[in-house]
């Protein structure tokens, strides 16, 4: 892989802005968004969702925090599995509860990109460096 990890190389559709796309993307995004070696993050996102399946927020929020701090372990994203496990369950959390389980709810809230970035880094643990990941390829199919 590449320095940049795509959505791509992940295997992840953002055509037509997809809903089931645009969540992977935004999860991939937020473990990238982190001080952590870009292929570390990628084997993290590949151990969550493609062998354990938790490819929604619905199914991530049913993890507890001690089986996400072991999926983490297993891709070695070992420095901030505590914190990042934690900050996984209330990304699904505030989805499921405040956005019916949709980013492209996020999206239709926001009047226009900044909106949308705004209200994306009203996220516990998703700051500049996450919104900026995210929004490069899903900038793109979204406006």
């Amino acid at each position: 892989m590449s320095e940049i990890i795509t959505a791509g190389d992940l295997n992840i559709d953002l055509h037509n802005a997809n809903e089931t796309g645009l969540f992977k993307w935004l999860l991939a995004s937020f473990l990238m968004g982190k001080r952590i070696q870009g292929a570390i993050a990628a084997k993290a996102y590949q151990v969550i969702v493609e062998q354990h399946h938790n490819d929604t927020p619905q199914k991530l929020a049913q993890c507890t925090h001690r089986q996400l701090v072991s999926m983490l372990g297993q891709a070695r994203y070992v420095r901030y599995d505590e914190s990042t496990a934690s900050r996984l369950l209330a990304l699904a959390n505030k989805l499921n509860s405040e956005y019916a389980g949709k980013v492209s709810n996020i999206v239709a809230a926001s009047a226009d990109r900044k909106a949308l970035e705004k209200r994306l880094s009203e996220f516990e643990g998703i700051g500049p460096k996450t919104v900026e990941i995210f929004m490069r390829e899903a900038a793109p199919v979204l406006f």
